[in-house]
């Protein structure tokens, strides 16, 4: 597993730092996973986005691995709010994972964002 890495392929590849990489040699497979949060309104526009994004590094690492590739991106609205995909992509990832803790730590990485944004008070020394 690589997080955070970029993927050094032989042709010129912009997007090649896709969140997480699973690579399983023993049933030659890749899982590129990207995650994100935007605004509640752009969640399936985002996903589609995702996907079309890291396609062209997916179509490479099955050129030079020789691995299965798919991409599994991981969508959670600002409030908390879901695609109807994502309880599909989440069991395509090996692990337990939690719908509800996903919405959970977009809710509250959102509104500490927005406390810090509109009730920040200066101190004066």
């Amino acid at each position: 597993m690589l997080w955070n890495q970029a993927v050094h392929t032989d042709r010129d590849v912009t997007a090649n730092r896709p969140d997480i990489i699973i690579k399983n040699k023993k049933e030659k497979t890749c899982t590129l996973i990207d995650v994100a949060i935007p605004v509640d309104r752009n969640a399936v526009q985002k996903e589609a986005e995702k996907k079309l994004k890291y396609k062209s590094l997916c179509i490479e690492i099955q050129r030079m691995w020789k691995l299965k590739c798919t991409i599994i991106p991981v969508i959670t609205g600002a409030t908390g709010i879901v695609t109807r995909s994502l309880r599909k992509n989440l069991e395509a990832v090996p692990g337990k994972h939690s719908i509800g803790s996903l919405q959970k730590t977009a809710i509250l990485g959102t509104s500490h964002t927005q406390y810090g944004k509109y009730c920040s008070v200066k101190l004066e020394a």
